[in-house]
């Protein structure tokens, strides 16, 4: 069996993964269980490193597969890769930053960073399983993934 193929939808699992991830570190935070948001935390950071992995790997070796949906889906589609895609970049320095601060202990810092990045890194997370969905089910791509 290929692997290039499942790829995809191994990426939407770790994006869910992170969802999850994120949202049990947002509670356990809530709730001042530093020790828990911070393994959670670890964990969607991993997570989201293989993502990446995984997407460049897919990518270098398929290239790019044309989105198949017509008329007034086009649009749609396209508005929320471009700002999936933009915010996926932007994630990358956000995200690094907020946790180069928690381990350096400069807490304050680190929650006022973590108040943008959270809710963008939990957009980027959802928005990329909301172009899997459309670009792998509903508009599947023509081309033969093998």
């Amino acid at each position: 069996m290929k692997i290039i193929p499942l790829l995809p939808h191994f990426q939407a699992a770790l994006n869910l993964s992170a969802i999850c991830l994120l949202s049990l570190a947002w509670v356990n935070i809530r709730r001042n269980e530093r020790s828990m948001h911070r393994k959670y935390m670890l964990l969607a950071l991993t997570v989201s490193g293989v993502f990446m992995i995984s997407y460049l790997t897919y990518h270098n070796q398929v290239g790019y597969a044309p989105f198949t949906g017509q008329g007034a889906i086009r649009p749609i589609y396209f508005t929320i890769l471009a700002s999936h895609i933009i915010l996926a970049g932007l994630i990358v320095p956000l995200v690094l930053t907020t946790v180069i601060l928690a381990l350096k202990g400069n807490f304050p810092r680190h929650r006022r960073w973590a108040r943008y990045t959270f809710p963008l890194w939990m957009y980027v997370s959802v928005s990329g399983i909301i172009v899997y969905v459309m670009a792998f089910h509903i508009y599947p791509p023509q081309m033969h993934l093998s």
